[in-house]
């Protein structure tokens, strides 16, 4: 099982050349695959912004998060780091760099926290922490969104059955999930 887990959690190549600044691989698509280098950047630069969320979520417990803000960042925890597992394996199975969950260090994408938000998310407790977590987990998932967007305005991209399903179940997971972090938000504010 360990070898397994060490396979999936292959360190990004240091000789790449990644689109997502603080990733560094280069994506080689060979002719007549059936994805596109865009498919892989997808794949790649969702491996670290899953891994960021996960990180935000994995606070909750020890920031005093109300019950239902630590169920939500839990499901977001666990949901993220099994999509991670399948994320590696759709790279590796194509023969190419599946970054590790550390890969988010140091990346500037949309919807990525920088480290003062960090920091500021790190020294929030109790209410401040779920008025924090919230409005920084909605701008994180409406990231995610525009990298879906940006993958489906690709020529050609999106197109391969895993990666289509994938970033579809995206879509309607982290709307719905912005949805309920929108509502949770509206009842802290009234109270």
């Amino acid at each position: 099982m360990l070898a397994v887990l060490a396979l999936l959690f292959v360190t990004a190549s240091a000789s790449a050349q990644h689109n997502h600044a603080g990733m560094k691989s280069k994506i080689v698509v060979p002719e007549g695959a059936p994805y596109t280098a865009a498919d892989v950047d997808f794949m790649q630069g969702m491996i670290a912004h899953h891994a960021q969320a996960i990180y935000m979520s994995r606070m909750a417990e020890a920031h005093g998060a109300n019950p239902r803000v630590l169920r939500l960042a839990t499901k977001i925890d666990q949901s993220q780091v099994a999509e991670i597992r399948i994320m590696q394996e759709w790279l590796l199975h194509y023969g190419q760099t599946a970054p590790d969950t550390g890969s988010w260090r140091g990346m500037t994408m949309v919807g990525m926290l920088t480290e003062e938000q960090l920091k500021e998310l790190d020294a929030a407790r109790g209410v401040d922490f779920d008025r924090a977590f919230l409005t920084m987990m909605i701008l994180h998932h409406e990231g995610a969104l525009v990298m879906v967007k940006d993958l489906f305005a690709s020529p050609r991209a999106g197109q391969e059955v895993d990666v289509n399903v994938f970033a579809n179940d995206v879509v309607a997971v982290q709307t719905a999930e912005i949805g309920i972090m929108r509502q949770m938000l509206s009842q802290l504010a009234d109270k």
